[in-house]
């Protein structure tokens, strides 16, 4: 056993020498070579810099990324001079970053893999691409009922090891986020805690709050996976990622932002059901129904849906299309992104020097006889899409603005002549997305006085009024299991028009102001967004309390009570104070 000991330390020195040896060898020989030399063993490696490149590309090459500055990677190699690190350096610098290539020993490669177990989980092989276990991801949407499991969920994570720890994280996040049928993410540093919400049915919840050590990590491989620059702390950044569920392909979409204690980052689920969205589950009134498909059967002319941003616009603009597609009809879309893939339309998606305007212009040389535009955000664009309409093409865009009538004045301040809108504009849209009560708890209650007087008010200006009774029932959300609690489970739309006519046309000509324009279409019989609420409301199909959130609801008109007889005193000093005021 002495024996035994005695060679097993004498291996030992001799393994240290030979490291020795090899390490004064590269320190003399990386000068002469032209490269600079770095001893990784004593040096702290950068998490952000390593997951630059996967282990597995990192062995191949035998290369290490090793440092991260500004736009600047360090990267050490054996060989810098060997093809598969060449490839290593022109790929990196294939994403915008400065190369800074040190020789290394193999020692100092080893020193470095090995810090591959103690950041990201290195199964990202393409950019692009989050692999996270599919079989994981089914098996917590089916554990996840409501809010109150994720918490619960992540704090069996703490427990596990870093390597998977991540990893293990965001896959408890993404399975949450799918099974409470999320459409966006929110991880927002604050200064004690980082936190996760969710954007469910239009509104944020929070839902948990994760420990800094892993949201830094998570961040960074978030970023990666989103083709955004690492070390770029200071400025936003857009991206996109795909994963697999198990049941379906995942796409999101990254947004980053700066912030006084970090990075956001916000990701937008892209349900690949909204694809398949038609005219009847856009939940349209049939008097905006038929204007639509009045305006959809012309040959040419602009259709442009109006709203803020969340309220369904494209997902309505994709309805229109399909809705308007046929077997000899060409479609072709510009996008910023392609969110969803429609089948048989041409989709292009701006990059680069590909932008609205270029793109646009470039579409018209394909033949198309339907233009989708996906945002109407500068003149260049406005004009083109209304010249396009001009010339025998039916073009659809979205645009952000509060309402149908104020689309028209700010056309006007893109710098568009309101005179070409009678040739060119079709019908202009206006929505919102309301959450539905949910069917199994929703509650009916006799309305209130006041809540009568606000439906019969808004009633009376309707085109096509309904009646409303003294003892009309409405509903209220209550909560349940079906529901995750929030009383509300789906959303739906609620719509307004204006079609181009000769009386709309000279008014926006005469006097663009919204109250003008609105009184110019009055004719035209088409509900507001509120009147088309309250219709809902009336139906079951979601609360004035919802309606309420989304638009503004009118004051109630009072009838002032009769005058107490000891009012005339009160009376002479009121009308005796107002005597004096100038």
């Amino acid at each position: 056993m002495l024996q035994f000991d005695e060679n097993r330390k004498s291996s030992g020195r001799l393994t240290d020498l030979r490291a020795e040896e090899e390490e004064r060898y590269v320190q003399t020989v990386a000068p002469q070579k032209g490269y600079n030399y770095v001893n990784l063993r004593g040096y702290t490696i950068n998490p952000e810099a390593l997951v630059l490149l996967t282990e597995a590309k990192a062995r191949a090459a035998n290369v290490t990324c090793f440092d991260l500055r500004q736009n600047t990677v360090f990267v050490a190699a054996k060989n810098p001079s060997d093809p598969k690190a060449q490839m290593i350096f022109s790929e990196l610098m294939g994403r915008k970053c400065d190369v800074q290539v040190y020789m290394c020993s193999m020692a100092s490669l080893e020193h470095a893999w090995v810090r591959y177990a103690d950041v990201v989980s290195t199964s990202v092989e393409k950019k692009g691409v989050l692999e996270i276990s599919p079989e994981d991801i089914l098996k917590l949407k089916q554990e996840i009922k409501s809010r109150e499991d994720i918490p619960r969920l992540l704090t069996t994570l703490n427990t596990v090891n870093n390597t998977r720890r991540i990893s293990n994280t965001l896959e408890l996040i993404f399975a949450g986020a799918l099974a409470l049928r999320a459409s966006d993410v929110h991880i927002e540093p604050e200064a004690n805690a980082i936190r996760v919400r969710y954007r469910l049915d239009g509104v944020l919840h929070d839902i948990v709050d994760i420990d800094s050590y892993i949201f830094e990590r998570m961040i960074s491989r978030l970023k990666l996976l989103s083709g955004m620059v690492l070390n770029a702390k200071k400025v936003a950044q857009d991206g996109r990622f795909t994963f697999d569920a198990g049941d379906q392909e995942i796409e999101i979409r990254s947004s980053v932002i700066p912030g006084s204690v970090g990075e956001a980052i916000v990701m937008r689920i892209l349900d690949p059901s909204v694809a398949g969205f038609t005219l009847e589950n856009l939940h349209l009134n049939q008097y905006i129904r038929a204007a639509i498909l009045e305006q959809i059967k012309r040959p040419n002319g602009l259709i442009i849906t109006t709203g803020p941003t969340g309220s369904g616009k494209t997902t309505a603009l994709y309805a229109l299309i399909k809705e308007a597609y046929s077997e000899g009809v060409k479609i072709i879309t510009i996008e910023n992104p392609v969110e969803y893939k429609l089948e048989g339309i041409v989709q292009t998606q701006i990059e680069g020097d590909y932008t609205f305007a270029s793109g646009l212009r470039a579409i018209l040389r394909q033949d198309p006889d339907i233009i989708m535009v996906g945002e109407i955000r500068d003149h260049e664009v406005a004009e083109t899409a209304l010249h396009a309409a001009q010339t025998g093409h039916l073009v659809f865009s979205t645009l952000h603005t509060n309402s149908a009538a104020a689309g028209f004045p700010r056309l006007i301040d893109l710098g568009i002549d309101p005179r070409i809108f009678g040739t060119s504009m079709n019908l202009m849209l206006g929505q919102r997305l309301i959450r539905l009560l949910c069917s199994q708890c929703r509650e009916g209650h006799p309305a209130t006085v006041d809540e009568v007087g606000l439906l019969r008010q808004v009633m009376d200006h309707h085109p096509y009024p309904q009646h409303v009774a003294d003892d009309i029932t409405i509903y209220k959300p209550v909560g349940c299991a079906t529901c995750g609690g929030t009383g509300y489970k789906g959303r739906a739309g609620i719509f307004e028009g204006i079609i181009m006519d000769v009386a709309v046309e000279e008014a926006v000509i005469r006097d663009p102001r919204e109250h003008v324009i609105l009184e110019a279409a009055r004719p035209q019989k088409l509900p507001s967004m509120l009147e088309d609420g309250i219709e809902k409301v009336l139906s079951g199909l979601t609360s004035l309390d919802e309606l309420g959130r989304v638009v503004v609801l009118p004051h109630l008109k009072k009838t002032p009570p009769d005058t107490p007889a000891s009012a005339p005193t009160s009376e002479v000093v009121e009308d005796d104070f107002l005597s004096h005021v100038v």
